[in-house]
């Protein structure tokens, strides 16, 4: 009586262990496989891209050469007669062209017939330009050799100190300057020789009164190489 009582007791508790324990191991292996699933996905590794190179930039274009400056035209030699607007061939053969270049004062010109000392070629000094502040030429830069040509024709003066002015030849000083003294006596031809270098473009001569007006017959500017 007490065994059949026993049995069926064991049975029962084997019965409910087994259960616990099949539950038990249901529930773990669950677990695991949502743990599993839970799990994040491995990144995809991606292969590195190497940057493009830059663009390799054009050559500048070469700046253009600036063009060279057009040499100076030499000229040959320069004769003036002043006073006169007709050119003056001499006995030579050169043509000295009509006045230009004089700042201030007047013209005159002599009678033909009067007879220049010193000189063949009189008519060159039977004009002359008087009473100036100044001649002026433009010319090309370097070494020239000037004339000037004077003589004292006006019938006015008749002796040493009664014309007597100063002037400057491109630098060059010439103070109280006597026409009547230089020449030797009226109607007499004197040439003033001056070596000078234009570095302005420009040969000046300036005129300064000091006693009467001073004068010029001609002058005449002569490159040198």
């Amino acid at each position: 009586m007490i065994m059949k009582n026993i049995l069926p007791q064991a049975i029962c508790v084997c019965a409910t262990a087994f259960a616990i324990t099949f539950l038990a191991g249901c529930q773990t292996k669950d677990s695991g496989s949502a743990s599993s699933a839970s799990q994040p996905a491995p990144a995809t590794t991606q292969a590195a891209v190497a940057p493009a190179p830059a663009a390799t930039p054009a050559p500048a274009a070469a700046a253009p050469k600036p063009a060279a400056a057009a040499p100076v035209a030499a000229i040959g030699v320069i004769r003036i007669k002043a006073g006169s607007t007709s050119p003056f061939t001499d006995s030579s053969g050169n043509v000295w062209q009509g006045e230009k270049g004089f700042s201030g004062g007047d013209v005159v010109e002599r009678d033909a017939g009067t007879a220049i000392a010193n000189t063949k070629d009189a008519g060159l000094f039977l004009s002359e330009h008087y009473s100036m502040d100044s001649f002026t030429l433009d010319v090309p830069n370097g070494k020239y050799t000037a004339k000037l040509y004077f003589a004292e024709t006006y019938d006015g003066i008749s002796g040493a100190g009664q014309r007597v002015f100063s002037f400057n030849v491109q630098g060059h000083d010439f103070k109280d300057f006597d026409v009547y003294v230089k020449a030797g006596g009226s109607n007499r031809a004197y040439v003033e020789t001056v070596p000078v270098e234009v570095t302005d473009g420009k040969f000046k001569i300036t005129f300064t009164s000091n006693i009467e007006n001073p004068e010029i017959n001609a002058i005449e500017l002569i490159p040198q190489k």
